[in-house]
């Protein structure tokens, strides 16, 4: 079974991005190839990226950041789920992704990203920020509008094709996941 860990990558107060990955959680847990968790920001509450060298070179000592770095090494994949905020990604997520280097290696994403526009400028950081980290990130995404996926901007209300687009995402994540296990490395706590 592939290990997708589904991040909420916004921490703010009022985000929308635990509702939006639990969502995609429920969806992938009915498949039978795979499990997904809820891997929220907010359990992980991360300094300010401020280390001497970079965790290629040097991983951080700090207990937070340990901790972040085997939760992320103890999974085979990813779902981002992503606000737009000035056209980027959340501090908190660069942040999150910045603190590790090898925990990411070989290990494919799936992007879901919101906002006025789809947070379509949020997802497309966002992959070169994983490609950094030798994150290979799928094809399909999801883009969900403020306008049309959230009553009033606020309540998340999908629309109905977008079950089937986190699905054909899925697809591909676990099928990258399943090609690339011969390149992951077991992980050991560094």
């Amino acid at each position: 079974m592939i290990r997708i860990g589904v991040v909420a990558g916004s921490t703010r107060p009022g985000r929308k991005a635990d509702a939006v990955a639990r969502w995609v959680c429920d969806i992938a847990a009915r498949r039978p190839d795979a499990t997904a968790e809820l891997v929220d920001l907010k359990d992980h509450p991360l300094p300010h990226f401020d280390e001497l060298l970079p965790p290629s070179m040097a991983p951080s000592t700090r207990p937070a950041v340990r901790r972040w770095g085997a939760a992320v090494a103890a999974l085979d994949a990813f779902v981002f789920v992503t606000p737009e905020y000035n056209h980027s990604i959340p501090g908190a997520l660069k942040d999150a992704v910045d603190f590790l280097f090898e925990e990411w290696h070989h290990k494919p994403a799936g992007l879901v990203s919101y906002g006025v526009h789809g947070g379509t400028r949020a997802a497309e950081h966002l992959r070169l920020v994983l490609g950094q980290v030798s994150v290979p990130v799928v094809r399909s995404q999801v883009t969900l509008s403020l306008h049309t996926d959230f009553a009033q901007f606020r309540d998340f209300r999908p629309g109905p094709h977008q079950e089937a687009t986190v699905g054909a995402m899925l697809d591909e994540v676990v099928a990258w996941a399943g090609a690339l296990r011969g390149l992951r490395r077991p992980q050991a706590v560094r």
